[in-house]
């Protein structure tokens, strides 16, 4: 307990900078960014409909990565923004604190590049039975969500069942289904618009899919790629996992786009499913911290193997 005490201190601390470090505004906005665009609207509208009287737990699904702790930002902003206006200032000693992680009563678990351990959840319950130290609200944000692992998960479960109503949870995860029932039973859920999937990719992902197509195709090219990128990290192959899943989506949905996705067409149902798989066990195998290079080249694997036994007319069951 003691230890778990003192971890909280510390993490209160980092929080509690001096004001003389304070970013811009421009800089802190970068924060909230991927979440003021007009597509997230709606769900802006929710939070402020909930402002008044905010849930102890609230989950963001959909959207993307960024957009989803983008918004979560945005809500610890609009609780505890000095203008108490309709939308958060963004300007306010409050706002900027938050965009920048320097506030003293935020606490972001960051789950996008590692798993959430068990000691960064039990780091917080000292901390909840305190007041806020500078806002209204304390908002603990534990971003991406699965990637929580059981122990933590079972020890959230604990804090939740005793609420302190000056704190306000929020878990960020790309679908409710990837997080214990009993989280998700726990709290409100608002969906963001899922990305378009028929856009271009950026031009260094176009080059991750014109690899994936080639090796799915012709069995090589792919470990020259992934060995002149050495030092590969967690949310670029994540990213690359994405390039994946988008082909398949716009190969579902009978889109026109790149080569992988076009390889992906003739496959009977019952491997497009398992490809699908395939992908989602590569992104837990990132979340597990599996070397990206290694997590990557099994995907890869895979996928030449499903799209070879779908030219030769082989499905799953079968012998």
């Amino acid at each position: 307990m003691a230890a778990a005490r003192k971890e909280g201190a510390k993490a209160s601390a980092r929080r509690s900078a001096p004001e003389d470090r304070l970013p811009g505004v421009d800089e802190a906005r970068a924060a909230f960014s991927a979440s003021l665009g007009p597509e997230l609207e709606r769900p802006r509208a929710f939070l402020r409909a909930m402002r008044g009287e905010p849930p102890q737990l609230l989950h963001l699904e959909g959207g993307n990565a960024s957009s989803r702790v983008a918004l979560a930002l945005w809500w610890a902003a609009l609780l505890n923004c000095e203008e108490q206006g309709d939308e958060p200032c963004l300007a306010c000693h409050s706002c900027l604190r938050i965009g920048a992680n320097m506030h003293p009563d935020l606490f972001l678990l960051d789950g996008r590049v590692a798993s959430i351990k068990i000691d960064e959840v039990r780091a917080l319950r000292p901390v909840l039975g305190e007041k806020p130290h500078f806002g209204r609200r304390r908002v603990i944000v534990l971003a991406e969500a699965q990637s929580l692992g059981v122990e933590a998960a079972n020890s959230l479960l604990k804090v939740l069942e005793d609420p302190s109503p000056d704190t306000c949870f929020v878990f960020t995860a790309s679908q409710r289904e990837r997080l214990l029932p009993t989280l998700v039973s726990r709290g409100w859920v608002i969906t963001l618009p899922w990305p378009e999937t028929g856009r271009d990719l950026p031009a260094e992902l176009e080059l991750w899919e014109k690899a994936l197509a080639r090796f799915a195709s012709e069995g090589r090219g792919w470990f020259d790629m992934t060995q002149a990128r050495n030092g590969l990290d967690a949310a670029t192959a994540q990213n690359v996992v994405l390039v994946g899943q988008k082909a398949l989506a716009d190969c579902l949905a009978g889109r026109r786009s790149g080569a992988l996705a076009e390889i992906l067409r003739p496959l009977p149902e019952e491997l497009l499913l398992e490809l699908s798989e395939l992908f989602v066990k590569c992104q837990d195998s990132l979340i597990a911290q599996v070397n990206p290079l290694l997590a990557l080249d099994a995907m890869a694997t895979g996928l030449w193997r499903v799209v070879r036994e779908g030219r030769r007319g082989k499905v799953p069951g079968t012998p």
